[in-house]
């Protein structure tokens, strides 16, 4: 059953030095506060997950905080690279980043297969596509029934998954709505699992038809966090922050910038 915790000691407790973690969120409910707690204690050597790696992602990197990233898609939505990123694999500061690309449906796939206990997915994909040729984990395999060849590639078991939701209640179940990416299957897919909130209730109320609730037996630790996704949206409580996006390009284009920056706004700002 779920626990609720203190960002501090969930981030401390559940996420380890050298864990595979998957911090997932689709524009919509992206687990910030999460991830510049993880740069708060300093976590090194993680494998980084995600379908659509932001400016979050960009922090953990020029922190120092991943050797890895397994993604589909990186970048500042809307406004261009993630420079850190960049410099990380371009450069290796702070260090070196490997990297493994895949598609969105690859992705998507790799965890609903993690969700389901299984060492694979598989899936109609990449064809004619020039990932497979750079990417290793890219094989195919073909049907006994039909003769069929298909793609496929490893699931995704993270060690630790970080979302972020609307709400949770006083049992620790937690409730999503709005536009959804992968977060339901990227907690079932993982050991353990950090789930912040904008709100605690009694009761979750009427909800949207595309409404999820993942049951406290899903969850290691409900977290109150309260703008939590920030500067992404949390529908029905804040707007995206378009405007911050365009400073990140910016504040991360040079080191010096980016290290003040996280200084002053997260390093310092616990």
């Amino acid at each position: 059953m779920s626990r609720f915790l203190s960002l501090a000691d969930a981030v401390s407790e559940i996420v380890r030095d050298g864990d595979t973690v998957a911090m997932e969120g689709f524009t919509h409910l992206i687990p910030s506060v999460a991830g510049h707690e993880i740069i708060r204690q300093k976590r090194r050597d993680l494998t980084l997950i995600r379908m659509t790696p932001d400016l979050i992602y960009d922090q953990l990197v020029g922190m120092g905080c991943a050797k890895k990233l397994v993604f589909s898609w990186a970048g500042n939505p809307g406004v261009g690279s993630l420079h850190r990123v960049r410099d990380a694999i371009e450069n290796g500061w702070p260090g070196p980043l490997a990297y493994e690309e895949h598609s969105h449906s690859a992705m998507a796939n790799a965890y609903e297969a993690g969700a389901a206990g299984l060492p694979l997915a598989v899936f109609r994909g990449y064809i004619g596509a020039d990932l497979p040729k750079v990417n290793p984990n890219i094989k195919s395999i073909v049907c006994p029934f039909t003769g069929e060849k298909l793609a496929a590639i490893p699931s995704h078991r993270p060690d630790v998954a970080v979302i972020h939701a609307l709400r949770a209640d006083r049992a620790g179940n937690v409730m999503l709505e709005g536009i959804l990416g992968v977060q339901k299957e990227a907690v079932l897919a993982s050991k353990r699992s950090i789930v912040t909130v904008e709100e605690i209730v009694e009761d979750f109320g009427p909800r949207n038809l595309n409404a999820v609730i993942l049951p406290s037996w899903t969850v290691t630790a409900v977290v109150h966090a309260p703008r939590g996704a920030y500067p992404s949206y949390a529908q029905g409580y804040y707007k995206r922050e378009n405007s911050f996006y365009i400073q990140w390009d910016k504040i991360a284009r040079e080191r010096d910038t980016f290290l003040a920056w996280m200084k002053t706004n997260v390093l310092e700002a616990a």
